[in-house]
């Protein structure tokens, strides 16, 4: 390991930009005692660590402090835009063995027709992955959308990285999340054109998520339901997803014409069953719609 693998760096996680999205890159800053080059993995460590591939930052961000990676590695690595990581220059091991499942609501299922190893390793090729990440296999998609798949299992252990005599290994069985496919894979980099709209949700909803203590602190109530309205296409529903999805908070879509019922009774009773699991689930977002 190098000399440079001791020292660390703070830095402020900012957007990514389009062309990295899905591609593991990490944008930051090479006038530091980090030593970094174009190519060189880091450690990117919040509440949990991943890894990403070095690439140089814009010219605009060089004395800001900012590392820009894109909402894959934000969630692998537990932290949102504005919250502050440390990284770390790491050497590699090569990875020998990799095994992935798809990630997918439970009563969901995928199989997989031949060679479909060798297109996952040549579209992971060169990237460091970690036992545990969630991570998209570019060009791999489901129904038009892209399809996560997690980490399992990675032999050595550690941070390691995937060459081309790496044996992948890609289970059928699903990685249970109850709402994987509400929100599963949709970051603030999905979203253009309402940058403000998606600032003003963000100070509304992800503060006090993320922050209740300073609400209570200072004896402030926070918000307890934003109202979204435009016309249809918008991307109404697509901020409610994207926020859920950064906060790591349980999602739940209300379809208005879905809970009406003729029966007395019926639609405040299926309200309460919503509500209850998502007071069962906290922190969780309930998007009614329609």
């Amino acid at each position: 390991m190098s000399d440079d693998s001791d020292k660390e760096l703070k830095l402020r996680v900012a957007k990514a930009i389009p062309s990295d999205v899905g591609h593991g890159r990490a944008r930051v800053p090479f006038d530091n005692e980090l030593n970094l080059k174009p190519g060189d993995i880091v450690e990117i460590e919040g509440e949990r660590s991943t890894a990403a591939i070095v690439w140089r930052c814009r010219p605009e961000d060089a004395n800001l402090g900012v590392i820009r990676i894109d909402g894959i590695i934000r969630k692998n690595a537990s932290v949102s835009l504005g919250d502050r990581v440390v990284i770390r220059k790491v050497e590699t091991q090569p990875c020998t063995r990799l095994v992935l499942s798809p990630v997918m609501a439970k009563q969901q299922k995928v199989r997989f027709g031949p060679g479909i190893e060798g297109f996952a390793r040549r579209g992971l090729n060169k990237r460091p992955v970690v036992a545990g990440d969630r991570i998209f296999i570019p060009g791999m998609t489901l129904f038009a959308e892209a399809l996560p798949f997690q980490i399992v299992q990675t032999q050595p252990k550690g941070i390691v990285q995937v060459l081309p005599d790496t044996e992948i290994i890609i289970k059928e069985e699903v990685v249970d999340e109850a709402d994987a496919s509400e929100v599963s894979g949709i970051t603030y980099e999905d979203i253009g054109g309402i940058g403000e709209q998606l600032q003003k949700v963000r100070e509304m909803i992800e503060l006090p998520l993320k922050h209740p203590v300073l609400f209570r602190r200072l004896g402030i109530d926070p918000p307890r339901g934003v109202l979204l309205h435009g016309p249809p296409g918008t991307g109404k529903t697509l901020i409610a997803k994207a926020v859920a999805s950064e906060t790591n908070a349980h999602f739940t879509s209300i379809n208005g014409p879905e809970i009406i019922s003729k029966y007395y009774g019926e639609s405040e009773k299926q309200l309460r069953e919503i509500f209850d699991e998502a007071t069962a689930n906290a922190p969780a977002i309930i998007f009614i719609d329609e």
